[in-house]
């Protein structure tokens, strides 16, 4: 009886000791996030790492967005906005690549001269709760 406890204690420390692995990623961005803006469309593009064994990530764009006149003033309270859109992409390998596109509508619309400025632009990955924000 006494030999059969000393070995499960030994069993049991020597697990305690051995390394384990590890059940959850560690998410990242890899490099930053590539930002482009084309008229009254942003669009972002992104690379995720450490994304453990998840199946897929829900991620959302947000930005502010407001038809400036040629002037450099804001025409009309009603051409400012705030704008989002969102998706869910698979993961491999721990790795998420994806491109999310926003496009700001105005009514009345923002047409030339006047043009479309993006501001408080926000990415986030609301599965794993990683944020990125940028100044366009």
């Amino acid at each position: 009886m006494r030999r059969s406890a000393i070995i499960v204690i030994v069993l049991v420390m020597a697990a305690l000791v051995m390394p384990t692995a590890a059940w959850a990623g560690s998410p990242h961005f890899v490099g930053d996030p590539t930002i482009s803006v084309s008229g009254n469309t942003l669009t972002v593009s992104a690379k995720e790492a450490g994304l453990g064994n998840e199946d897929q990530i829900h991620v959302v764009l947000s930005a502010d967005a407001s038809c400036i006149n040629g002037g450099g003033k804001n025409p009309k309270a009603a051409n400012k906005d705030s704008f989002n859109a969102a998706g869910d992409f698979p993961v491999q390998n721990g790795k998420s690549n994806y491109t999310l596109t926003v496009t700001a509508s105005f009514d009345p619309s923002c047409s030339p001269p006047m043009t479309v400025d993006f501001t408080r632009v926000t990415l986030t990955d609301e599965t794993n709760n990683l944020t990125r924000s940028f100044n366009v």
